[in-house]
């Protein structure tokens, strides 16, 4: 077959080309798989991160099952591997200095948010930190874009601000204290907010950068990966952020965004229109997490284990004497009111509540281990007679798996989609 044909027949499998419309390049390297310009059939520094990712995930989904923790460390090897392969592929793809920037100062402004929720108060200040995720913007918006937007300019001093704003209550550690003055109670307040929600900012405005400069033709259609990444990573650390979602999971999926961008090979059901791989990653970690309440429902069913419906599918009873030997959080409310044990199922917006304040949740893992604190809890527990906990499977394992799925099959939806339609 000439050499034009085999390219072109090779390049309907590309998702880069397929939204970019981009024509068939053709090449005297047709012996390969790697084009000039182009995301390939097979992109080799995608498949090297993708290894990375995943044996860092299989390592983090042990340590979740053993200790119900993954410390931040854990996801470093991943990093070290699949930060530089990223760079190595849109590099390679697009030649385009500013959109690899924009990567590393989306990267490192991830790192920076970590490092200010994580940092111990007699701790010094970082400030090379600071510095590092403000002059990688200005120079991927300023210095090495090829058409330099104005409209930016604004963007970047709201970004700056809030950042050099929230740094600076961090270096004075300026705690919100009650106060008879109203202007203090008032300003107590709002630095309480902005410490807990400038982060939803700097990414609302690192995405519309992106776009911006999509739509100025700096970033080119690669970008739309940055964007995605910006939005995607955002979503979860606000969960993380809020208690809504376990933090080892928000980073894994977020850290995935960073290291394999796009799918290192087309996939066995073909790839999504956007080709984005953290998506699908997350819809196949949700369509593999459903067969487990599914299956805890039938296992109470045939235990004969009676509970309003909804709690059927997410939970069962563990007797209450041993009820810190369990995992999970209970989901029961107890009252000794004269030796006599009144019981209450805690509702779901009641519980979202409770995860969001990050208090109120009796989680059996701290029953284990401070049992001497919880004294009251577990005397009423064991005078229950038996407790209704949640089930308690690390996301991280649907999550790894929902990663291996993605890549070697694609989209569990889209492929239910197609099937249906």
């Amino acid at each position: 077959m000439p050499e034009i044909g085999r390219a072109r027949q090779i390049s309907r499998y590309l998702a880069f080309d397929r939204i970019t419309n981009a024509p068939p390049y053709s090449s005297s390297r047709i012996s390969g798989t790697r084009w000039k310009g182009t995301w390939s059939m097979i992109l080799y520094p995608a498949v090297i991160s993708s290894i990375a990712v995943i044996i860092t995930l299989v390592y983090a989904s042990y340590l979740d099952i053993r200790d119900r923790r993954v410390p931040f460390l854990t996801w470093y090897p991943m990093l070290i591997v699949g930060v530089p392969a990223t760079i190595w592929l849109l590099y390679d793809a697009t030649k385009n200095v500013s959109l690899i920037t924009g990567y590393l100062a989306l990267v490192a402004g991830f790192f920076y948010a970590n490092y200010l929720d994580t940092r111990e108060p007699a701790a010094p200040f970082r400030f090379p930190y600071l510095a590092m995720v403000l002059i990688l913007p200005a120079l991927s918006w300023f210095v090495f874009a090829k058409n330099v937007t104005l409209s930016l300019v604004p963007w970047y001093g709201m970004y700056a601000g809030v950042l050099l704003y929230i740094s600076y209550e961090e270096y004075r550690k300026i705690t919100p204290k009650t106060t008879k003055q109203k202007r203090k109670q008032q300003q107590a307040n709002i630095s309480d907010a902005l410490s807990r929600w400038y982060f939803v900012l700097v990414i609302v405005i690192f995405a519309i950068a992106s776009f911006i400069m999509m739509l100025g033709g700096g970033g080119g259609v690669p970008g739309i990966y940055i964007a995605l990444s910006a939005i995607f990573c955002g979503v979860f650390y606000f969960f993380g952020r809020m208690h809504l979602f376990g933090g080892a999971d928000a980073w894994a999926l977020i850290f995935i965004a960073f290291c394999i961008p796009t799918f290192p090979m087309t996939p066995l059901l073909n790839n999504p229109p956007l080709g984005f791989l953290s998506f699908s990653v997350l819809i196949n970690a949700l369509i593999l997490t459903i067969v487990a309440p599914v299956g805890i429902f039938i296992l109470n069913i045939v235990k004969g284990n009676r509970a309003p419906l909804q709690y059927m599918f997410f939970g069962f009873p563990v007797k209450g004497d041993v009820v810190q030997d369990a995992w999970g959080f209970v989901m029961e409310e107890f009252t000794d009111t004269h030796g006599t044990v009144n019981r209450r199922f805690i509702g779901f917006w009641e519980s979202i509540k409770q995860m969001y304040a990050g208090e109120g949740r009796v989680y059996t893992k701290d029953l284990r281990e401070n049992p001497d604190l919880f004294k009251k809890e577990l005397a009423i527990y064991k005078n229950a007679g038996t407790v209704w906990i949640s089930y308690a499977v690390p996301f991280i394992i649907p999550i790894t798996l929902g990663l291996i799925t993605a890549i070697v099959f694609g989209d569990f939806l889209l492929a239910i989609k197609n099937a249906v339609v």
